[in-house]
């Protein structure tokens, strides 16, 4: 069986607006929910960059701390530090096998960081991955195209409308702030 399961979101208003938010449920196999709280954002690199994942926990995890590692290297630099991730993931033979996807934002820009060695800079200033990403990217859109809600309100409210949307979604809501 595998886990599965997750939808996280990113919004950049400004660069003093930043906000990532994801649900806490973990699914296991087709029909059931291990996990209702689990929390798969976090800050890293000194508070300063914004990380969510979707895919395998333990995978997850890994990534994000080499993630943080390669940010070290690179003096903070988010989108060196991502290609460097992301050429490393490709390359290396126990990596390869990693499950997850990340996203990443700082105060300049937000990333979708895949094992397949792509770092994509969204067109617009909010972005989401997971099995209701798609969902809470639609939502996102509309709200930061039409309202001038704050990024962490927009955040909230898109995972809300895809976990009432996504079965693998809860409306257990972690939010990260730059």
């Amino acid at each position: 069986m595998e886990f599965r399961g997750t939808t996280i979101c990113a919004v950049r208003r400004s660069e003093n607006d930043v906000c990532i938010g994801g649900d806490g449920q973990v699914t296991f196999g087709e029909t059931t929910i291990m996990k209702h709280k689990t929390k798969k954002v976090r800050k890293i690199y000194n508070n300063s960059v914004l990380t969510g994942f979707a895919g395998s926990v333990s995978d997850a995890i890994t990534l994000i701390e080499k993630f943080e590692n390669k940010l070290q290297e690179h003096g903070g630099n988010l989108r060196r530090a991502a290609v460097a991730l992301a050429q490393m993931w490709r390359s290396d033979q126990g990596m390869r096998h990693l499950e997850a996807l990340l996203l990443a934002a700082d105060k300049d820009g937000l990333l979708v960081i895949s094992g397949n060695g792509e770092v994509i800079e969204p067109d617009s200033d909010c972005i989401a991955i997971g099995s209701g990403g798609n969902y809470a990217y639609a939502a996102a859109k509309a709200l930061v195209e039409n309202t001038d809600l704050p990024a962490e309100d927009i955040v909230r409210k898109a995972l809300q409308i895809a976990s009432s949307i996504c079965i693998y979604t809860n409306d257990n809501i972690s939010v990260e702030k730059l």
